[in-house]
Protein backbone atom coordinates (compact mmCIF):
# COMPACT_ATOMS: atom_id res chain seq x y z
CA UNK A 1 0.00 0.00 0.00
CA UNK A 2 3.31 2.27 -0.01
CA UNK A 3 3.72 4.75 -2.56
CA UNK A 4 6.09 7.66 -2.98
CA UNK A 5 5.05 11.25 -3.35
CA UNK A 6 6.44 14.27 -4.43
CA UNK A 7 4.92 17.24 -2.69
CA UNK A 8 6.20 21.01 -2.47
CA UNK A 9 4.92 23.21 0.69
CA UNK A 10 2.08 21.50 1.07
CA UNK A 11 -0.40 23.88 2.71
CA UNK A 12 -3.63 22.01 3.09
CA UNK A 13 -1.77 18.68 5.35
CA UNK A 14 -4.80 15.73 6.29
CA UNK A 15 -3.42 13.58 8.86
CA UNK A 16 -4.97 10.06 9.24
CA UNK A 17 -3.25 8.77 12.39
CA UNK A 18 -3.68 9.95 15.77
CA UNK A 19 0.30 9.92 16.61
CA UNK A 20 1.82 11.53 13.35
CA UNK A 21 -1.20 14.20 13.40
CA UNK A 22 0.61 14.74 17.22
CA UNK A 23 4.01 15.12 15.31
CA UNK A 24 2.93 17.64 13.01
CA UNK A 25 1.55 19.61 15.60
CA UNK A 26 5.58 19.30 16.92
CA UNK A 27 7.18 19.98 13.60
CA UNK A 28 5.58 23.75 13.84
CA UNK A 29 2.62 22.64 11.33
CA UNK A 30 -0.61 23.62 12.97
CA UNK A 31 -1.61 26.61 10.21
CA UNK A 32 -0.87 24.20 7.40
CA UNK A 33 -3.36 20.97 8.82
CA UNK A 34 -6.51 21.29 7.31
CA UNK A 35 -8.15 18.23 8.74
CA UNK A 36 -7.83 15.09 11.45
CA UNK A 37 -9.49 11.78 12.49
CA UNK A 38 -12.00 11.82 15.32
CA UNK A 39 -9.51 10.05 16.89
CA UNK A 40 -6.58 12.61 17.37
CA UNK A 41 -6.96 13.61 20.25
CA UNK A 42 -3.12 15.56 20.94
CA UNK A 43 -2.26 18.21 21.18
CA UNK A 44 -5.76 19.87 21.89
CA UNK A 45 -5.16 22.18 19.47
CA UNK A 46 -5.89 19.36 17.14
CA UNK A 47 -10.09 18.83 18.14
CA UNK A 48 -10.20 22.74 16.41
CA UNK A 49 -9.59 21.24 12.95
CA UNK A 50 -12.17 19.52 10.55
CA UNK A 51 -12.72 16.01 11.41
CA UNK A 52 -12.25 13.80 8.77
CA UNK A 53 -13.41 10.13 10.06
CA UNK A 54 -12.06 7.68 11.98
CA UNK A 55 -9.06 5.57 10.90
CA UNK A 56 -10.68 2.91 9.19
CA UNK A 57 -13.52 4.69 7.71
CA UNK A 58 -13.19 8.12 6.29
CA UNK A 59 -15.80 10.41 5.23
CA UNK A 60 -14.83 11.20 1.99
CA UNK A 61 -17.37 14.26 1.32
CA UNK A 62 -15.18 16.02 4.18
CA UNK A 63 -12.05 15.27 2.66
CA UNK A 64 -13.25 16.91 -0.66
CA UNK A 65 -14.38 20.20 0.64
CA UNK A 66 -11.05 20.62 2.12
CA UNK A 67 -8.89 20.18 -1.06
CA UNK A 68 -6.02 18.58 1.04
CA UNK A 69 -2.16 18.67 -1.08
CA UNK A 70 -1.24 16.28 1.23
CA UNK A 71 -2.83 13.11 2.90
CA UNK A 72 -0.80 11.43 5.59
CA UNK A 73 -1.60 8.45 6.39
CA UNK A 74 -0.01 4.39 8.14
CA UNK A 75 -0.18 0.93 6.72
CA UNK A 76 -2.06 -0.71 9.65
CA UNK A 77 -3.37 2.51 11.28
CA UNK A 78 -5.65 3.00 8.35
CA UNK A 79 -7.62 0.66 5.36
CA UNK A 80 -6.19 -0.29 2.02
CA UNK A 81 -9.42 0.40 0.53
CA UNK A 82 -9.94 3.91 1.55
CA UNK A 83 -6.22 4.84 1.29
CA UNK A 84 -6.28 3.42 -2.48
CA UNK A 85 -9.16 5.59 -3.43
CA UNK A 86 -7.38 8.56 -1.86
CA UNK A 87 -4.63 8.17 -3.33
CA UNK A 88 -5.94 8.33 -6.90
CA UNK A 89 -7.00 11.69 -6.39
CA UNK A 90 -4.39 13.31 -3.58
CA UNK A 91 -0.86 12.87 -2.96
CA UNK A 92 -1.09 9.80 -0.06
CA UNK A 93 2.32 9.59 1.89
CA UNK A 94 2.34 6.56 3.78
CA UNK A 95 4.01 5.10 6.58
CA UNK A 96 4.59 1.12 7.80
CA UNK A 97 6.29 1.52 11.47
CA UNK A 98 7.31 -1.71 13.43
CA UNK A 99 10.08 -0.71 15.47
CA UNK A 100 11.69 2.61 16.58
CA UNK A 101 14.41 3.00 13.71
CA UNK A 102 10.87 2.69 11.15
CA UNK A 103 9.37 5.69 13.51
CA UNK A 104 12.86 7.42 13.26
CA UNK A 105 12.21 6.85 9.48
CA UNK A 106 8.79 8.33 9.31
CA UNK A 107 9.76 11.64 11.29
CA UNK A 108 12.62 12.01 8.93
CA UNK A 109 10.27 11.47 5.69
CA UNK A 110 7.19 13.27 7.56
CA UNK A 111 9.66 16.39 8.05
CA UNK A 112 11.47 16.22 4.82
CA UNK A 113 8.17 16.29 2.48
CA UNK A 114 6.42 19.18 4.79
CA UNK A 115 10.19 21.44 4.94
CA UNK A 116 10.64 21.16 8.46
CA UNK A 117 13.96 19.51 8.47
CA UNK A 118 15.29 21.41 11.40
CA UNK A 119 12.49 21.19 13.32
CA UNK A 120 12.41 17.16 12.77
CA UNK A 121 16.27 16.81 13.49
CA UNK A 122 15.38 18.44 17.09
CA UNK A 123 12.58 16.18 17.63
CA UNK A 124 15.00 12.67 16.53
CA UNK A 125 17.41 14.46 18.96
CA UNK A 126 15.26 14.28 21.71
CA UNK A 127 14.40 10.86 21.25
CA UNK A 128 17.77 9.48 21.48
CA UNK A 129 18.69 11.52 24.57
CA UNK A 130 15.70 10.56 26.31
CA UNK A 131 16.36 6.79 24.89
CA UNK A 132 19.60 6.98 26.27
CA UNK A 133 18.44 7.79 29.90
CA UNK A 134 16.55 4.46 29.58
CA UNK A 135 16.70 1.76 31.92
CA UNK A 136 15.26 -1.71 31.33
CA UNK A 137 12.81 -3.82 32.81
CA UNK A 138 13.73 -7.07 34.45
CA UNK A 139 13.34 -9.67 31.80
CA UNK A 140 9.90 -10.65 32.67
CA UNK A 141 7.84 -12.52 30.68
CA UNK A 142 5.37 -10.47 29.50
CA UNK A 143 1.29 -10.37 27.88
CA UNK A 144 0.45 -7.03 26.47
CA UNK A 145 -3.44 -7.31 26.68
CA UNK A 146 -5.21 -4.76 24.25
CA UNK A 147 -8.63 -5.73 24.19
CA UNK A 148 -11.32 -7.61 25.81
CA UNK A 149 -14.06 -9.90 24.44
CA UNK A 150 -12.39 -11.86 23.29
CA UNK A 151 -8.64 -10.77 24.67
CA UNK A 152 -6.55 -9.61 22.30
CA UNK A 153 -2.68 -9.30 22.86
CA UNK A 154 0.07 -8.02 20.79
CA UNK A 155 2.46 -10.04 19.55
CA UNK A 156 5.41 -10.44 17.14
CA UNK A 157 5.87 -8.15 14.40
CA UNK A 158 4.20 -5.44 15.82
CA UNK A 159 5.38 -1.68 17.30
CA UNK A 160 4.25 -2.82 20.79
CA UNK A 161 6.24 -5.66 20.35
CA UNK A 162 9.28 -3.62 19.67
CA UNK A 163 8.63 -1.57 22.66
CA UNK A 164 8.47 -4.52 25.13
CA UNK A 165 12.02 -5.54 23.67
CA UNK A 166 13.12 -2.15 23.91
CA UNK A 167 12.45 -1.57 27.72
CA UNK A 168 14.16 -4.96 28.66
CA UNK A 169 10.75 -7.14 28.55
CA UNK A 170 9.83 -10.39 26.67
CA UNK A 171 6.67 -11.30 24.99
CA UNK A 172 4.67 -13.87 26.06
CA UNK A 173 3.64 -14.81 22.59
CA UNK A 174 5.22 -16.41 19.67
CA UNK A 175 2.31 -15.67 17.64
CA UNK A 176 2.18 -12.39 15.05
CA UNK A 177 0.25 -9.62 14.96
CA UNK A 178 -2.86 -9.24 17.23
CA UNK A 179 -3.93 -12.94 18.45
CA UNK A 180 -6.92 -13.93 19.92
CA UNK A 181 -6.91 -15.71 23.49
CA UNK A 182 -9.25 -17.38 26.05
CA UNK A 183 -8.49 -17.42 29.32
CA UNK A 184 -7.22 -21.22 29.31
CA UNK A 185 -4.39 -20.10 26.45
CA UNK A 186 -3.38 -16.69 28.77
CA UNK A 187 -2.81 -19.92 31.81
CA UNK A 188 -0.95 -21.79 29.51
CA UNK A 189 1.18 -19.00 28.62
CA UNK A 190 2.05 -18.56 32.18
CA UNK A 191 3.00 -14.76 31.63
CA UNK A 192 4.95 -13.01 34.95
CA UNK A 193 3.15 -9.95 34.04
CA UNK A 194 0.12 -8.56 32.19
CA UNK A 195 -0.04 -4.99 31.29
CA UNK A 196 -3.26 -3.76 30.48
CA UNK A 197 -3.55 -1.29 27.59
CA UNK A 198 -5.62 1.91 28.09
CA UNK A 199 -5.96 1.94 24.23
CA UNK A 200 -7.59 0.87 21.98
CA UNK A 201 -9.71 -0.79 25.23
CA UNK A 202 -9.95 1.03 27.66
CA UNK A 203 -8.98 -1.78 30.37
CA UNK A 204 -9.91 -0.80 34.22
CA UNK A 205 -8.59 -1.75 37.48
CA UNK A 206 -12.18 -4.66 37.49
CA UNK A 207 -10.13 -6.08 34.84
CA UNK A 208 -7.23 -6.26 36.49
CA UNK A 209 -8.93 -8.54 39.70
CA UNK A 210 -10.85 -10.37 36.93
CA UNK A 211 -7.50 -11.23 35.09
CA UNK A 212 -5.75 -11.95 38.86
CA UNK A 213 -8.23 -14.82 39.39
CA UNK A 214 -7.32 -16.28 35.89
CA UNK A 215 -3.68 -16.30 36.66
CA UNK A 216 -3.01 -15.31 40.01
CA UNK A 217 0.61 -15.51 39.88
CA UNK A 218 1.37 -12.76 37.36
CA UNK A 219 1.53 -9.06 37.98
CA UNK A 220 -0.82 -7.07 36.65
CA UNK A 221 -0.66 -3.27 35.66
CA UNK A 222 -2.92 -0.75 33.91
CA UNK A 223 -0.40 1.47 31.19
CA UNK A 224 -1.04 4.24 28.78
CA UNK A 225 -1.06 2.68 25.63
CA UNK A 226 0.02 5.99 23.94
CA UNK A 227 3.92 5.15 25.16
CA UNK A 228 4.19 1.61 23.94
CA UNK A 229 2.01 2.44 20.48
CA UNK A 230 2.47 6.18 19.37
CA UNK A 231 5.23 6.80 17.20
CA UNK A 232 5.75 10.02 16.60
CA UNK A 233 6.93 12.68 18.98
CA UNK A 234 5.34 11.00 21.67
CA UNK A 235 8.68 9.10 21.70
CA UNK A 236 9.90 12.17 23.82
CA UNK A 237 7.92 11.28 26.38
CA UNK A 238 8.26 7.30 26.10
CA UNK A 239 11.17 6.89 27.99
CA UNK A 240 10.66 8.36 31.37
CA UNK A 241 7.12 6.77 31.17
CA UNK A 242 8.79 3.19 30.98
CA UNK A 243 11.56 4.63 33.84
CA UNK A 244 8.36 5.20 36.01
CA UNK A 245 7.40 1.96 35.02
CA UNK A 246 10.70 0.35 35.93
CA UNK A 247 9.92 2.10 39.08
CA UNK A 248 6.40 0.68 39.94
CA UNK A 249 7.40 -2.77 39.16
CA UNK A 250 10.72 -3.18 41.71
Amino acid sequence: MGFEVTVTSAQRIISLVPSQTELLFDLGLADRIAGVTQFCVHPEQARSKAIVGGTKNFRFDVIHRLKPDLIIGNKEENYEEGILALQKQYPVWMSDIGTRKDAIGMITGISKITATVEAGNAILQSIADEFNHLSLLPPLKTLYLIWKKPWMAAGQNTFIHAMLEEIGLVNALKEARYPELTDKIIQLLSPQLILLSSEPYPFREKHMAELQQCVPQAKICLVDGEMFSWYGSRLIKAPGYFNSLRHQLS
